[in-house]
């Protein structure tokens, strides 16, 4: 049972003038109990003719995915089973992280009929968004009293990464054509693996003639072209991305945990070396596998990378590099580029990384990317008060610490790349299509 504010307010506007009254009769507090007792047989008759909230049968449709960001509306089907009118108040109950702009709705529900209650979600956060209970208040026709019930009602929302780095695919997805050959350009794509022979034309590059096939088409058919060879960049390579989820990818730059940062770069690399005609594998470790993702291709890829990310969450431990090498021949055996989405930013944190990456580059290509802070950068400038110097000669220094990492990366024969948060993935993007640009791959 529930009491309403127009119960309360019934009361207390019988308070003044039945007081008056009484001082006036000299009756006392007889007729102020009079009325409370007026109030609650009111009150009484109201609830016994509410209709019953357990004669509610709910239904739930909720879109099953939707990105960061984005709004999607859940919708509630009631339908009542009573043989009154339903006069109530619904609360469906979200978690906050789920954005609903509203959480309850009020709607007049006749006997035998069905009504929809729209709640528009728009979350925050990654991961799974739950609801487990609706609670119906039913209010009689005085609108007095409300009789409520709360009803099991499970829901759920899964939240993806909002992959905001797509925007930048088409432009790298132009580079990679023209790696590729297939724009028309003066300057034609290279490669490393052959694709065909045609007939030379202005601006390709002499090194490409294929003296031997000029000589047959010249001994088949005198006074033809000469003959260059023609390259694509290499196809079906393996592209393996790490994911460090220790306690290094809780840290927020730029108000985006590293890990989401991390999210973003992935999905972009993903998207465009499945275009390249590459297979990537995703690993997210700290010392254990937290998410994994091998064996798919193409829009199955995607949809398996962002429905793995969704619920992952940056544990406070420190990751376990040592046992990084085996869970990537877990993944492949043949040469790779293992890409390693990580932090840099301090010595003592990069030990455990640095002892690793003579095991992984005698094998593979290896890239190790990490987030640049750029209030770090800032604060280098700012020299404008004492406060201001100190804060700068700190920041000078983690920026040392984090090239002398660098540079130990690049002496272990890895590639780094370094850039803040927004920046990151197409600076990720680039360096693949220079890997593939240059043969390495």
């Amino acid at each position: 049972m529930a009491v309403t504010g127009r119960f309360v307010l019934l009361v207390g506007l019988g308070v003044v003038p039945v007081l008056a009254l009484s001082i006036l009769a000299d009756a006392g507090g007889w007729a102020l109990l009079g009325w409370l007792l007026l109030c609650l047989l009111l009150g009484a008759v109201d609830l016994a003719a509410a209709a019953s909230p357990r004669r509610v049968a709910i239904e739930r449709s909720i879109p099953r995915r939707i990105r960061l960001g984005e709004t999607a509306t859940a919708r509630l089907l009631l339908s009542n089973t009573g043989i009154r009118t339903l006069h109530a108040l619904v609360r469906d109950a979200w978690q906050p992280s789920a954005g609903a702009a509203r959480t309850r709705v009020r709607l007049t529900l006749p006997a035998g009929e069905r009504r929809a209650a729209d709640i528009p979600l728009t979350p925050f956060r990654r991961g799974e968004r739950r609801t487990e209970q609706v609670t119906v208040r039913s209010v009689g026709p005085l609108g007095l009293w409300a009789r409520q019930a709360t009803l099991s009602a499970p829901g759920a929302i899964r939240v993806l990464p909002p992959f905001n780095s797509r925007r930048h695919l088409p432009s790298r997805l132009a580079r990679l054509r023209e790696l590729d050959g297939r724009t028309s350009l003066m300057i034609r794509g290279q490669g490393t693996e052959f694709d065909s022979l045609r007939e030379y034309v202005r601006g390709d590059d002499v090194r490409s003639i294929d003296w031997r096939a000029t000589a047959r088409r010249g001994a088949a058919r005198p006074g033809q072209e000469v003959m260059v060879r023609t390259w694509r960049p290499e196809r079906d390579r393996r592209v393996v991305v790490v994911i460090d989820s220790g306690r290094t990818s809780a840290a927020r730059v730029a108000d985006e945990p590293r890990l989401d940062t991390a999210f973003e770069a992935s999905l972009l690399l993903a998207a465009l070396a499945t275009r390249a005609g590459d297979r990537v594998d995703l690993l997210a470790y700290d010392r254990r596998v937290r998410a994994r993702v091998h064996g798919a291709t193409g829009a199955e890829l995607m949809s398996r990378l962002v429905d793995a990310m969704a619920p992952l969450e940056p544990d406070l431990i420190e990751t376990d590099w040592a046992a990084v090498p085996a869970q990537v021949r877990a993944l492949t055996s043949q040469r790779s580029l293992v890409v390693l989405l990580t932090s840099i930013d301090a010595s003592g944190a990069a030990r455990g990384l640095l002892s690793v990456l003579p095991q992984l580059t005698r094998q593979h290509v290896v890239v190790v990317a990490s987030v640049a802070d750029p209030e770090v950068v800032a604060a280098t400038r700012d020299r404008s008060d004492r406060a201001s110097v100190y804060r700068a000669a700190a920041a000078e220094r983690a920026m040392l610490d984090t090239d002398r990492v660098a540079a130990a990366v690049r002496r272990l024969g890895a590639e780094v790349v370094t850039a803040p948060p927004a920046d990151l993935p197409p600076a990720l993007a680039d360096a693949y299509l220079a890997l593939k640009a240059a043969g390495r791959l």
